[in-house]
């Protein structure tokens, strides 16, 4: 099965989402707005990621970013805090596959997880 923090309003999103929905895989949609993740799904996804910081998977190019959050420094529980309470810094989309995950961008990306499993 995979999982992917998605937003519907993300052309690169969509994509990815219509790429898995055009495997045999089920898909578990987790959009991320609504139902925005803790620290502890946020701590696991980094090692899925094989990230070492939450800024790993922030949006520089984010309105917010550049005004509130560039240049600045903050400790991984600092920003930990910030992502869930800003969760439109979340890169998009991310997919999971079991113990692995990826940022997909570009879109074919998820091509990595769907080839590992085959």
């Amino acid at each position: 099965m995979f999982q992917i923090y998605h937003n519907p309003y993300c052309k690169i999103s969509r994509k990815v989402l219509e790429i898995i929905r055009n495997t045999d895989e089920e898909v578990f949609i987790i959009e991320y707005f609504k139902k925005v993740p803790t620290v502890k799904d946020l701590k696991t996804l980094l090692i899925k990621l094989n990230f070492n910081s939450p800024h790993e998977i922030i949006r520089q190019n984010e309105l917010i970013y550049k005004k509130k959050f560039k240049k600045k420094n903050f400790s991984n529980d600092e920003w930990f805090q910030i992502i869930i309470e800003n969760p439109i810094l979340i890169e998009r989309p991310i997919v999971i596959k079991d113990n692995k995950a990826i940022i997909c961008r570009p879109p074919e990306r998820i091509n990595e997880l769907i080839t590992t499993d085959k």
